[in-house]
């Protein structure tokens, strides 16, 4: 079953809270040490009772101990040695959150968790290969398909430049306007003179 994963703080609050019990244990996670995580490679794991683990952060920070008891209900673990004493006297372990912490040293006396381990390898190993692994077929494949669809695209915008260029070109062209000489525009004035002078006479 995949941990769900939500935008919504309210829904994030609700699925921390209403987690089932086989989930939580993803919730208890906790990255390794460099050591670790170059002889295991694995980044993190969920702690469990037995593991040991060193403190990054808070006021316990660079205490490192055994884990005694992990309190899936609360979100918490509890190490060996580390407590504090109350107003009345008594002494109590300090509940710790997972990312705080980061491991140690592993516990693999359970088959199962070793099991966990090769199996987490295994496919960060084939993650890694897939990465590594030049161009297939599919890819070239592809890439040409993507090629023709950049061609086709320059195609269209080439035609589409040359419309906006001839549409540019014939803006620019100067218009034809009707000009007329000043010779035809004293004829039409001597014209006119003559016809009233006609019509004076005739009166």
């Amino acid at each position: 079953m995949n941990v769900k994963s939500a935008t919504k703080p309210s829904k994030q609050r609700k699925m921390l809270f209403q987690a089932p019990y086989h989930i939580r244990r993803r919730y208890l996670a906790s990255r390794l040490s460099a050591e670790l995580r170059a002889s295991q490679g694995v980044k993190s794991l969920p702690v469990r009772s037995g593991d040991t683990v060193r403190i990054m952060r808070g006021d316990f920070k660079g205490f490192e101990g055994k884990v005694t008891r992990i309190d899936r209900k609360n979100y918490r673990m509890y190490v060996e040695g580390l407590t504090r004493e109350k107003a009345d006297g008594t002494t109590i372990f300090v509940p710790i959150h997972p990312s705080k912490v980061m491991i140690a040293r592993l516990d693999l006396d359970d088959k199962w968790r070793r099991k966990i381990l090769e199996r987490k390898r295994m496919t960060r190993e084939q993650r890694e290969e897939v990465e590594e692994k030049p161009k297939t077929e599919e890819t070239a494949k592809a890439k040409e398909a993507g090629e023709e669809r950049t061609s086709k695209r320059t195609r269209k915008r080439t035609k589409t430049r040359k419309k906006t260029e001839k549409k540019t070109e014939k803006s620019e062209r100067p218009r034809k306007t009707k000009k007329t000489s000043e010779k035809k525009t004293r004829g039409n004035r001597m014209r006119k003179d003559e016809g009233s002078r006609k019509v004076k006479g005739g009166e």
